[in-house]
């Protein structure tokens, strides 16, 4: 091998040793056995080279890009092995040490509020059922005693979608629906999403309600005040006291406004009644054979309640110091 290729190879194994990385190693080999690296434009000379001289100088290059090569193949195994050692110290984790502590969730209050009146219903026989949110008026209003023409219609602020449809204004929708798929006797409760043109310190414009219905012959309001008082029991304290107010509801007769004494004074949690005759006409049951209870209750505001909160929006501000406490 010339004096030339000698120099070219000691410099080539000179700056193969000091790369460190793939890319590095890879920069070299383009330098020296790319299309116009070195070794190449050394082949080139040989349509310059008188012919005799010509297998001499090729033996010669193929020799000086074989050891290159070589070299370079020596030196990738190398950083191939570095490399998967440097990842293996990364992914290394020592089983014996503790783990990293992680802030862990918890359910919403309102979900856990919900579950615990689910759980409580569902103990006294009653099962849920669901259905949709976006409604058509007659599952809304007229089925529920409370034609276009009546007052009371005008007490729902509603949110429209066109004259065809609404977002559902309570949960009664889904007693209509499932009285007309079944036949009683039937214990159910509602729990869903509803929606009002409402919203300041006690009221939301979305908000989570659950509704009981309970079908049966001799149904009578001793019943729906059990129903009343196991809940509030169970759900704020054995000395938990509930006071029925007459009041006015188009889809039950007669109404009740429902109150409960709780830390030492009264609240108003939700309204209750005697299934309407005209209801149970307007689902296919005849009247003078069953009898009917309903009541209806803000999640929300049972959550208020419960656990003394004043603002109803706080429930929806997703500010974690306010959830961290419950």
């Amino acid at each position: 091998m010339t004096e030339e290729l000698s120099r070219i190879l000691e410099e080539a194994r000179e700056e193969i040793a000091k790369v460190s990385t793939s890319r590095e190693l890879n920069d070299v080999r383009v330098k020296y056995l790319g299309k116009a690296g070195t070794v190449t434009s050394l082949m080139k000379r040989l349509k310059d080279l008188p012919p005799e001289e010509r297998p001499n100088w090729g033996r010669m290059v193929n020799e000086l890009k074989d050891e290159i090569e070589r070299i370079l193949e020596e030196k990738k195994a190398e950083i191939a092995r570095l490399e998967k050692e440097e990842l293996n110290r990364k992914l290394w984790a020592d089983p014996t040490m503790p783990g990293t502590r992680r802030s862990l969730g918890h359910l919403h209050i309102l979900t856990k509020v919900q579950e615990e009146l689910e759980d409580i219903f569902i103990s006294m026989g009653f099962s849920i059922v669901e259905g949709p949110e976006i409604e058509e008026p007659w599952y809304n209003f007229d089925a529920l005693n409370t034609p276009e023409w009546h007052p009371a219609r005008d007490l729902h602020d509603s949110f429209y979608i066109n004259e065809k449809y609404l977002l559902r204004t309570h949960t009664s929708p889904v007693q209509i629906r499932t009285m007309l798929s079944r036949k009683p006797p039937l214990a159910i409760i509602s729990p869903g999403r509803v929606y009002r043109r409402d919203y300041d310190a006690t009221h939301l414009p979305m908000f989570t309600q659950m509704e009981g219905l309970y079908v049966d012959h001799d149904v009578t309001v001793r019943h729906l005040k059990y129903f009343l008082e196991e809940f509030a029991r169970r759900l704020l304290g054995e000395n938990t006291k509930v006071r029925l107010r007459p009041s006015y509801f188009p889809f039950t007769e007669p109404s009740f406004e429902v109150d409960i004494y709780f830390n030492n004074r009264w609240f108003e949690v939700l309204g209750a009644g005697m299934v309407h005759p005209n209801v149970f006409k307007n689902v296919g049951y005849d009247p003078e054979r069953w009898r009917g209870l309903a009541f209806g209750l803000g999640i929300e505001r049972i959550a208020m309640v419960k656990y003394g909160i004043k603002d109803i929006r706080d429930l929806i501000r997703n500010d974690v110091r306010f959830l961290e406490n419950w």
